[in-house]
């Protein structure tokens, strides 16, 4: 209804009719149905309409919504809880053999099945069972009590594996602790004679003493030396484009007819991506790409570009304090578009950065360029001590307007969106205390030489000539293969002690025993509290979540990341890193996971650790929405 309603005003404003926030406020509340009236009153009554956003009001009505929406689901439940159990009922008065344990059963009332049915819900995810809904249209009846039985054994079983991840995982502690114990005790038991008496038999040899204390300050010099410098992250900024520049569904299908007339089936299909993309109505476009038909040139894609770089490099230094003299690195990725001057050489002239500054610009690298930027910075710390390093990612989408025919070209019209993120590392250790996160790993995957996956994104020119991108259909695939040798790197690094035996316990079954088990898939949130997953549409989010077998909570901040502000390429984990901080949940010692996926092919991954608990952020992307997320994304949108 909000993007009908806004299409609308914005028709109506191209026709010389204007209405203020408040006549739209009213406009909408008055076209809610009765059943609403009641939050309208509220709404009316506990708000002051003049200082309500059309932003505030719309995320009050769908929070609303997600409620009746539940409540209403609820009332379902209970009503088909109970017409199973008065359908049983009537077929045992019918029957005159029934035995006296099947007269009991009868006396559970619909109480005593919501309760069980209640208690199946609240550990659905230690049962993995499934909904009451299925249950109570289940075929096969199940008493109250074998469902009590099963809870009780599965509660039991939570708690043994958790009782083997805790041995397992301190099993050197358990060890060392009785030893140091017993030798506590028995210096505790001799007397003073008798420690006397053993320090008077050690004999110490000068010549001795001096080398064996050369020899430990020599290796614990090497050993410092050679230790990685750590790298911290200070802060980031992340890009929020100009309300202006939103394009909702129904606008983009509307465009999209009108540049495409000759062509209704390619404007149809992308219809259709868009109804299961995951998208919302607030992602943004270039102005290039929002004329009929669109205009990209070299000079707008420049005006994004600076519109993007200076913006959040603006941010980054002010929430920092950081002064541009202070700079010694600057990489800055963007795949599709690089002039001359690079995009690096139009940062150092905005800010004046000094001359004998390092500047890298990394272009082709995809969706996962963001850490690849990272990974540069990181090695670059390494030799050069008391440094800062600046990273900005983005993605120009001006160019990446495809007006050609081809179904698998298509796709970049319908996922990618305006972004860009800027990402300040040190490796001082006065920024340690103030920083948010040190990197712990970063683990690149590389699978170009195979031709398959070196070609699943590529830039090309259709048979008319038109450039763009083509999307494989072999995608998927190609990531999951991708994802899989990135996790067999990166697992022995974070994974603990329990979860490596029980995948080594279940290659040797399979490999050497010859027994038939299925492959054991590690749980990596034993090793991470948070998961960002590149954005890269609802299949990628979805296919992630189903492998490494993560929870609807484990993968929201890719879902709310990709619904509000779309695929937006190598910066997207960054996105949904700030998400996490907006709802409050990044804690101190916290681990979080990033994955990015990229052309080439390119699976990247890193490991960084919160160092201290981030309070909710004042500024940021999020700022003016985060309370009306996460919202209910419907697998097929209506447009």
């Amino acid at each position: 209804m909000f993007s009908r309603f806004m299409v609308i005003g914005n028709e109506l404003e191209a026709l010389g009719k204007t209405y203020t926030e408040v006549e739209k406020i009213m406009k909408i509340l008055r076209s809610l149905p009765k059943k609403w009236e009641n939050k309208v009153t509220a709404i009316q009554e506990a708000k002051d309409l003049t200082k309500l956003s059309l932003e505030e009001l719309i995320g009050s009505l769908m929070t609303h919504e997600i409620k009746l929406n539940n409540h209403q689901r609820v009332e379902e439940n209970k009503k088909s809880i109970a017409f199973k159990a008065s359908k049983n009922d009537d077929e045992e008065e019918e029957s005159e053999s029934e035995s006296d344990e099947d007269s009991m059963e009868e006396e559970c009332t619909n109480e005593d099945a919501d309760m069980c049915f209640m208690a199946l819900e609240e550990h659905e995810d230690e049962l993995q069972l499934i909904s009451p809904i299925s249950l109570s249209l289940s075929s096969t009846p199940v008493t109250c009590t074998l469902k009590m039985a099963s809870l009780s054994n599965s509660v039991k079983l939570k708690y043994i594996k958790l009782g083997y991840q805790y041995l397992v995982n301190h099993i050197l502690t358990f060890f060392l602790i009785p030893i140091l114990m017993g030798f506590l005790i028995k210096i505790l038991s001799l007397g003073p004679d008798q420690i006397y008496e053993i320090g008077s038999s050690l004999h110490f040899d000068l010549l001795q003493f001096l080398g064996s204390s050369l020899m430990i300050i020599f290796l614990a010099t090497v050993y410092f030396m050679s230790k990685p410098r750590s790298v911290y992250l200070v802060d980031y900024a992340c890009f929020k484009p100009p309300a202006s520049y939103r394009v909702p569904h129904a606008t983009l299908v509307k465009h999209l007819r009108l540049s495409n007339k000759d062509n209704p089936e390619i404007v149809e299909f992308q219809r259709r991506i868009l109804q299961r993309s995951g998208l919302g109505d607030e992602t943004c476009l270039a102005p290039a790409n929002l004329y009929i038909p669109p205009t990209p040139s070299l000079e707008a894609s420049r005006a994004e570009a600076e519109l993007i770089l200076f913006s959040v490099i603006d941010d980054l230094l002010k929430k920092t304090g950081t002064k541009t003299k202070d700079i010694d690195i600057l990489i800055v990725n963007c795949s599709i578009v690089s002039p001359t001057p690079s995009l690096s050489a139009m940062v150092i002239n905005k800010y004046k950065l000094r001359s004998n500054i390092k500047s890298f610009n990394l272009s082709g690298m995809g969706c996962s360029a963001s850490l690849i930027s990272i990974d540069l910075a990181r090695e670059l710390l390494q030799v050069h001590p008391n440094s800062c390093a600046i990273v900005v990612s983005t993605e120009i989408t001006t160019p990446n307007y495809y007006s050609g025919n081809e179904r698998s070209m298509v796709l970049i019209n319908c996922l990618f969106r305006m972004g860009g993120a800027a990402i300040l590392l040190s490796n001082k250790k006065a920024d340690r205390s103030r920083s948010k996160y040190q990197l712990l790993h970063l683990v690149r995957t590389h699978k170009g030489a195979d031709d398959k996956a070196y070609r699943c994104i590529h830039e090309q020119e259709d048979t008319q000539g038109i450039q763009g991108v083509s999307l494989s259909k072999d995608l998927m695939l190609i990531a999951g293969e991708a994802l899989k040798s990135n996790i067999t790197t990166i697992g022995p690094l974070v994974l603990p002690a329990s979860e490596q035996l029980n995948f080594l316990f279940t290659l040797i079954g399979q490999k050497i025993l010859k027994l038939k088990w299925k492959p054991y898939i590690p749980d990596f949130k034993q090793a991470f509290e948070h998961f960002c997953i590149h954005a890269g549409g609802r299949g990628v989010i979805d296919e992630l979540q189903k492998k490494l077998q993560l929870s609807a909570k484990d993968v929201e901040a890719s879902r709310m990341t990709l619904h509000r502000f779309g695929n937006t390429s190598s910066s997207s984990i960054w996105y949904e890193m700030n998400y996490i901080e907006s709802k409050g949940r990044m804690k101190k010692g916290d681990r979080i996971w990033q994955i990015a996926f990229g052309s080439g092919f390119k699976c990247n991954s890193a490991v960084w650790k919160c160092n201290r608990t981030i309070t909710t952020p004042t500024d940021g992307p999020w700022l003016d929405c985060i309370g009306r997320y996460p919202v209910s994304i419907s697998q097929v949108l209506d447009l």
